[in-house]
């Protein structure tokens, strides 16, 4: 092979060699989790179709102990033969990684919601629940979520609520000096989209809620937790040196 074919053949290869294997590509274009520019900040934001994903909510593995970090999610979602979509930090947690407040999976409680007053972010009140009953999902202002007894399949108690029926939370301040990276979650009015954000840069309360408000547009959204914030999915990893209590897992139906 020489001349003319001989610089063809070669520009094929080369070419070749540049490209993503086809797999790759098609697990990039699966990944629900995208970087996004939002008000100037930068977050990682994942659009969960609930009639695709099955959304659960963990603690502790299939060893009786808690998971403690996203990578053990990972391990234990492949050694059960499932596909993994993404998996985040569910709620804020105690020293032994046992959730603060109410927290279900398969419909068993672990822990009864807690309206207690105190410290901290999770007691910013109004707090809430995200929860999840098969194929839909959903934000609550905690006292709301009781008031309507709702039992459901898997739900997460942390604090406090980022917008409470379409408006910002009162006590959050366009002004604040506290920045930290932050992750949440919003659910559209229809219950059959959540989204789930992680900042990917410290921000404030505000422009973390602002996000939910004005660009997502969820009439409800939660804080999971600051600092500790972490998130994997097919082709993002941002996890963290800190342990995490309660996880929110979604695999591939």
């Amino acid at each position: 092979m020489r001349g003319p074919a001989l610089l063809a053949f070669l520009s094929f290869a080369l070419a070749s060699l540049a490209l993503p294997p086809a797999a790759s590509l098609a697990r990039a274009e699966a990944d629900p989790c995208r970087k996004q520019s939002v008000h100037g900040n930068r977050y990682v934001i994942c659009k969960i179709d609930m009639t695709k994903t099955a959304v659960l909510v963990r603690w502790r593995g299939n060893s009786g102990k808690p998971f403690g970090s996203l990578g053990a999610v990972e391990r234990e979602v492949v050694e059960n033969g499932q596909k993994l979509v993404f998996v985040m930090n569910g709620g804020m947690y105690h020293e032994d990684l046992s959730p603060v407040g109410y927290h279900v999976e398969n419909r068993e409680k672990f822990k009864n919601a807690n309206t207690r007053p105190g410290p901290g972010n999770f007691h910013l009140l109004p707090n809430g629940i995200f929860f999840v009953d098969g194929k839909r999902a959903g934000v609550m202002e905690t006292r709301a979520f009781l008031r309507r007894n709702k039992r459901p399949q898997f739900a997460t108690q942390s604090g406090p609520m980022l917008v409470i029926n379409g408006k910002m939370h009162p006590k959050f301040r366009h002004n604040s000096q506290s920045r930290k990276v932050r992750n949440g979650v919003g659910v559209s009015r229809d219950g059959r989209t959540a989204y789930f954000v992680l900042s990917d840069e410290p921000v404030t309360f505000y422009a973390f809620a602002k996000v939910f408000q004005r660009h997502l547009k969820t009439p409800n959204a939660l804080f999971l937790d600051g600092s500790v914030s972490q998130l994997a999915s097919r082709t993002i990893s941002r996890h963290g040196f800190r342990p995490v209590g309660p996880v929110i897992v979604g695999v591939q139906r």
